[in-house]
């Protein structure tokens, strides 16, 4: 049950049981009294007319009159005044009542038992041959009655603060059950994940609220400790990258040092001078590739760094994109098909678009077999170059929009290899290239993390023996640039 609804029960119940019970009571002790009224009623009227029969002589309201059987008769529970007619007070059980009483006093209740708290009274006339000689007053006092109902107001005192407190720990002992508890246990269980234990609780079961603060609690439990581990993994891989960059780094400088120092020396030939002078800039130009590599992979990295896409028209953008590369190609040693065939419009950032192109090419000449040739396309989705790899086909008709491809003939990669190629710093063996050179490895990395800024995937398709394909698919332009 919802504690919402749990706590709106608990209020009717505490609003209206202590109505009902004190009801009950009232109804109980109301009905004691008319039952006991009753009784009592005939009671006194019964004891009322053996009095009667004594006060009713006229003799007692003559002067001087004997009225020592009258004195018999009253006690603590009985009392009897006697007037005259004129109101005077012949005689009383009562010694503080004496001499004259008002006549519309004495008159008021003639032949009426009148019941009040703690007595009945009854008044008479005494006549003798049609004159009024006097009127008598007779009480009956209610000493029974008056205990019972001191005794059953008790009862109903002590019974109403008894309610009160069965309702009251009652209602202590559920809120304790259903809030109290839980909220501690949830606490505990926040204060015990902050000390770095994560544990489940028995709460997640429950059907409220606390059970969806539980379950919404376990879940941030869960996404802080995946936070936690990708940080752990990225400040890992961040360290490796940086051990592994600054020793990729030594190598070259050594070599740029070696050469440097070498020029210095006047013995070398006009020819000599010139080779060290190109080796020197080759090894300067792998260490800029390698720092700007490192530069934008941290610049990918953070959360805060977004792509500025711009529209643009697909068959005149990617025709211009892919133009240029068969030259650098032919000087690595390999022959280059281009193939475009694109319509339509792309949201794009033209500059690191072609560095994707830019490092798809630099893998495949790096890891490609020389003399081979190396495919570069891009298409929509359905068409498929002639050149393209007979695996390539189902690829290129997964999701509507186009395809940038890059195909190279070599040994391939290991299917377990393919996955890990995309994480940083990683590289297959087997995927060296014959000089034993290796890059930075985060290209395939920083080339994943671009095309994801543009909405889209990258796939690495391999089959050993065969060769290695790099497919990129990117959405058609929704009319919204990013």
């Amino acid at each position: 049950m919802k504690i919402k609804a749990w706590l709106l029960i608990m209020f009717f119940i505490v609003m209206v049981l202590p109505i009902a019970g004190a009801y009950s009571l009232y109804v109980w002790i109301n009905a004691y009294y008319q039952d006991k009224n009753v009784a009592e009623f005939f009671d006194k009227w019964t004891e009322l007319n053996q009095v009667k029969d004594v006060v009713d002589n006229p003799v007692l309201y003559r002067k001087n009159a004997n009225f020592e059987e009258v004195e018999d008769l009253t006690n603590e529970q009985l009392a009897i005044t006697l007037y005259t007619k004129s109101g005077y007070v012949l005689y009383s059980s009562n010694p503080l009542l004496t001499g004259y009483v008002g006549k519309e006093r004495m008159l008021k209740g003639l032949y009426d038992l009148q019941q009040s708290y703690n007595a009945f009274t009854y008044k008479e006339p005494v006549y003798q041959k049609g004159d009024l000689l006097g009127i008598y007053e007779i009480q009956l006092i209610r000493t029974d009655w008056v205990k019972g109902v001191e005794k059953r107001s008790w009862l109903v005192m002590t019974s109403t603060i008894l309610l009160f407190l069965i309702i009251y720990l009652t209602v202590i002992l559920l809120l304790h059950r259903k809030l109290n508890r839980p909220l501690r246990e949830l606490m505990q269980q926040m204060r015990n994940f902050a000390k770095g234990q994560h544990g489940k609780s028995t709460l997640s079961v429950r059907k409220d609220e606390i059970g969806a603060l539980a379950q919404t609690f376990e879940a941030m439990q869960d996404e802080i400790e995946q936070t936690r581990a990708s940080l752990k993994v990225e400040q890992q891989q961040k360290e490796m990258m940086i051990a592994s960059i600054s020793h990729d780094l030594k190598t070259p400088l050594t070599a740029i040092q070696a050469y440097a120092e070498s020029l210095q020396n006047k013995g070398l030939s006009e020819q000599q001078q010139v080779e060290y002078q190109q080796v020197i800039v080759t090894k300067a130009d792998r260490m800029k590739h390698m720092l700007e590599d490192l530069l934008m992979f941290t610049l990918l990295q953070s959360t805060d760094y977004e792509l500025e896409l711009i529209a643009v028209d697909g068959e005149e953008f990617f025709d211009m994109a892919l133009s240029d590369y068969e030259p650098l190609c032919v000087e690595e040693g390999f022959t280059l098909e281009v193939f475009c065939a694109v319509d339509g419009l792309y949201a794009v950032h033209p500059k690191q678009l072609q560095r994707v192109i830019d490092n798809l090419l630099s893998n495949a000449w790096r890891y490609g077999e020389k003399g081979t040739t190396i495919g570069l396309a891009a298409v929509n989705a359905g068409n498929n170059p002639q050149w393209g790899f007979d695996f390539l086909k189902s690829a290129l008709t997964e999701q509507e929009g186009m395809y940038i491809i890059v195909q190279n003939v070599g040994l391939g990669i290991p299917q377990q290899d393919i996955a890990k190629l995309f994480e940083p710093m990683y590289q297959a063996d087997r995927a060296r290239s014959k000089a034993g050179e290796r890059g930075t490895g985060l290209g395939l990395n920083i080339t994943k993390q671009i095309i994801e800024k543009h909405g889209g995937t990258v796939e690495l398709l391999s089959r050993e023996s065969v060769g290695t394909a790099v497919i990129c698919w990117l959405p058609p332009y929704k009319g919204v640039n990013t």
